[in-house]
């Protein structure tokens, strides 16, 4: 039977995580970093290669990558992704999940439909990391195929739920793509890795109105077919 005290530990890990976007400016020390990165890489791959790299910021050098973030995104040209990450055309239920997570965040924001200098200025937030102390850049060998990105995926919700373990928040984020060539400039990525996504890591501001969206999440019986039981 499973120690129930840990049960509830794990659960409320899980289910605590959200995407925070306003940081309070209290520095994480680099040993937590560390350490919050041992415990995901724990995560199981294929073969056990462990296909993530991670590039992580604090102070002037964060603040270097963001400025550079922010006039590349003042220009108004939005270079290429080099990955599709969404589908190129959105199809239900997934077309109405994310306008409905978009509306209920502008709606917290005050920001209304047509609005758009407002909503552009709120996903140019993204690239400062909401203003997180760290920011986190994942990249991945060019070679590496799908299964490895399936694994990578799971890295990085240890990432996201390890934090949660140690008091910290998060924001994975891929509003980084289109900007892949500033990134690997500035951190010196070297040409065999590409950029996976990056994430905001620090702690919550408690009350920032941003910060109270809760998101849905449908049921297990919607998305999972259950046979044996009851037979």
């Amino acid at each position: 039977m499973a120690d129930a005290a840990a049960q509830a530990a794990v659960e409320a890990a899980i289910t605590s995580r959200r995407s925070i976007r306003a940081f309070l400016p209290k520095p994480v020390p680099q040993a937590d970093v560390e350490h919050l990165l041992d415990v995901a890489a724990r995560a199981p791959s294929g073969s056990n290669i462990q296909p993530w790299k991670v590039h992580a910021l604090t102070g002037a050098p964060l603040k270097r990558l963001c400025d550079a973030l922010m006039a590349e995104h003042a220009s108004g040209i939005t270079p290429d992704s080099e990955y599709q990450y969404y589908p190129r055309k959105f199809f239900e239920p997934f077309h109405s999940r994310r306008r409905k997570v978009g509306w209920d965040l502008y709606g917290l924001l005050g920001i209304g439909k047509g609005e758009n200098e407002r909503m552009r200025a709120q996903h140019g937030r993204n690239l400062i990391f909401f203003g997180a102390p760290v920011g986190l850049i994942f990249t991945i060998h060019r070679e590496l195929e799908q299964g490895s990105w399936l694994d990578y995926g799971m890295f990085l919700q240890n990432v996201m739920v390890a934090a949660r373990g140690m008091g910290l928040d998060t924001c994975p984020q891929a509003a980084f793509m289109p900007y892949h060539r500033t990134i690997q400039t500035m951190l010196e990525i070297p040409p065999e890795e590409m950029l996976v996504c990056g994430m905001a890591l620090g702690y919550a501001v408690p009350d920032a109105v941003e910060n109270g969206l809760v998101t849905e999440r449908a049921p297990a019986r919607e998305f999972a077919r259950f046979a044996g039981w009851g037979d």
